[in-house]
């Protein structure tokens, strides 16, 4: 009795909210594993069906799984998102996940580096070697826009606005955001693309990719991950540095700096800006610094000293 509903949910993750199929087929496996649950205690009732006990009765069985807090907190919002399908198609009137509360998570502050370490890693590309300009292009310009490593790869030349300091990226789920890019970034990659990218026959279908390795293709997501591996081993950093570490550390320097949060989250891609705050823990000092400079206690202070 659930196959309709669960095409239908997939349908809707795809053309209503287009998700990609990856996100797609993580959100049905989760009603799958509800179905399942319903199935080895015997009742199988509909969507409309299912109360609020129902639901906390399988998160106690995920649970007996051994499935980290983690795990269970992400098939939860993916129970949330199919019921907020079953309202929207008057499946069920009722929404019984609101009430349903998921595991606490804790949640793991990102690496970040310091911008000298970061340019450090930079001044350790060997710029005599062929791929030294591409690398350094590449890096500049993770740093510049906080770019994921699957929007870098992916980037495209005709996604470049290097004239009034922009770029185009398509985000998850599809989403296009425009980005701001710095004017180091823009110098090397103009560079690389006036001497190191004009020198590679590009595959076909990939001709308006920006970074290619020397057959003409794309890079991986897993050679960028190597780049940057044996540059911070190069260069003494002794983090666990990744791609996403550059983007952790754009993100952390600007809310540094005092940035809008907004316009952090905006620049990142991030739906809910709740995935920003997170960089607002990252900083004692800037914090302490701020309630200084901002508190009517610490003014009042001041103007008595």
């Amino acid at each position: 009795m659930w196959e309709p509903y669960k095409k239908g949910f997939e349908l809707y993750l795809k053309l209503e909210k287009s998700l990609s199929g990856h996100s797609t087929d993580a959100y049905a496996h989760d009603v799958e594993k509800l179905t399942t649950y319903l199935q080895e205690k015997g009742d199988l009732k509909g969507p409309e069906d299912i109360t609020l006990k129902d639901l906390q009765g399988f998160l106690e069985w995920i649970g007996g799984l051994g499935m980290t807090a983690s795990s269970q907190a992400r098939i939860i919002s993916g129970i949330r998102a199919f019921y907020k399908y079953c309202i929207t198609e008057h499946v069920s009137n009722t929404d019984p996940t609101l009430l349903l509360e998921a595991p606490k998570v804790k949640r793991a502050l990102p690496d970040v580096m310091s911008l000298e370490e970061i340019e450090s890693i930079i001044a350790a590309i060997d710029l005599s070697r062929p791929e030294g300009g591409r690398n350094k292009a590449i890096l500049e310009t993770m740093y510049s826009c906080g770019l994921r490593v699957s929007e870098v790869v992916n980037l495209k030349i005709s996604q470049l606005y290097l004239d009034v300091g922009f770029v185009r990226v398509l985000g998850k789920g599809d989403k296009e955001r425009l980005v701001p890019i710095g004017r180091e970034a823009i110098k090397f990659i103009k560079l690389y693309k006036n001497t190191q990218r004009n020198q590679v026959l590009a595959q076909q279908g990939e001709e308006d990719i920006l970074f290619l390795n020397k057959r003409g293709r794309r890079l991986s997501r897993v050679m960028i991950f190597l780049i940057i591996k044996e540059l911070a081993l190069k260069a003494g950093v002794t983090k666990t540095v990744s791609p996403h570490t550059f983007r952790h550390s754009f993100a952390t320097h600007l809310v540094e700096g005092g940035a809008d949060l907004r316009a952090v989250q905006e620049m990142l891609g991030h739906e809910s800006i709740t995935t920003t705050e997170i960089y607002t823990h990252l900083d004692r000092e800037f914090l302490r610094k701020t309630l200084e400079q901002f508190h009517p206690a610490y003014q009042k202070k001041n103007i008595t000293e």
